[in-house]
């Protein structure tokens, strides 16, 4: 997967170079069609899922304590980027606001900020989910079981659940889901807030 990120990154700076008109009239369609049936798949996603709905009202309260603490610590994170980077604080929160949603967080910046910041976005985001991924099972292993799900931010719901999983008793799945399940649904309000700081 991140092979072929990477690939079609490089695959579109290319065609940009080479293109002899403008192509962003035709490029902001296809974000905003891609971002339309983004969102409908994740839609889709949890309305398939019947059991995880059923056990929403089992656990009740217990299920937003991850994401919760997922959003504080990002938030604090992004916060000390600020200082260290000396970029606005604005900026570096609206990047951490994107939990690992590479996709949709550089699409949102670039059109509501700028192309560079929407390209910082988009890595800092894609190596969010790679660091996730590697380091969940020792996380599991050797922090916790919830310390891995907020790690893994929004893609706790999809990417991430299958090593996360694996990593933990399964019981873990219902809070590893919802916890990417509601960090994707603050994402595109969280990453607007931040830039209007």
């Amino acid at each position: 997967m991140i092979v072929i990120i990477v690939a079609c990154l490089a695959g579109g700076i290319l065609i940009g170079k080479l293109a002899v008109f403008s192509l962003s009239n035709i490029t902001n369609l296809i974000i905003t069609l891609g971002l339309f049936v983004l969102l409908f798949s994740v839609g889709i996603d949890l309305g398939c899922n019947k059991e995880a709905l059923r056990n929403i009202k089992e656990d009740g309260i217990k299920l937003f304590i991850v994401p919760v603490a997922t959003v504080l610590g990002t938030g604090f994170g992004s916060s000390l980027a600020s200082i260290l980077l000396r970029m606005p604080l604005n900026e570096t929160l609206a990047v951490g606001a994107g939990f690992g949603w590479y996709s949709l967080s550089g699409v949102l910046i670039t059109q509501m900020h700028s192309v560079e910041l929407g390209t910082v976005a988009f890595l800092s985001n894609v190596i969010r989910e790679v660091i996730a991924l590697i380091s969940i099972p020792l996380i599991s292993r050797y922090i916790g079981s919830f310390e891995a799900v907020g790690v893994a931010g929004a893609t706790a719901m999809d990417t991430a659940l299958p090593v996360i999983v694996k990593s933990n008793s399964p019981d873990i799945a219902i809070y590893s889901f919802i916890s990417g399940f509601l960090l994707t649904l603050l994402v595109p309000v969280l990453v607007p807030l931040a830039l209007g700081l």
